[in-house]
């Protein structure tokens, strides 16, 4: 029977979580824009960190558009 909700995650299942190609996730992963670890060359990664990352990459989304916004 298969873990739901894993702590650790494939790159397929990271990709399909974050609704982005397998491809993306491993050059967001080699140039070390996403958190993540290799285990005998495979690269996993922490279910927590990527929501964390999600919260972080969302919040500076947000803080520079509120940027452009200013007018005085």
């Amino acid at each position: 029977m298969k873990k739901p909700e894993s702590d650790i995650l494939t790159i397929t299942e990271v990709a399909e979580y974050l609704k982005v190609a397998e491809r993306t996730i491993y050059r967001l992963a080699a140039a070390k824009k996403i958190p993540a670890f290799k285990v005998g060359g495979t690269w996993r990664f922490s279910r927590a960190e990527i929501d964390q990352w999600i919260k972080r990459q969302t919040s500076e989304a947000q803080n520079n558009s509120g940027a452009d916004d200013e007018r005085g």
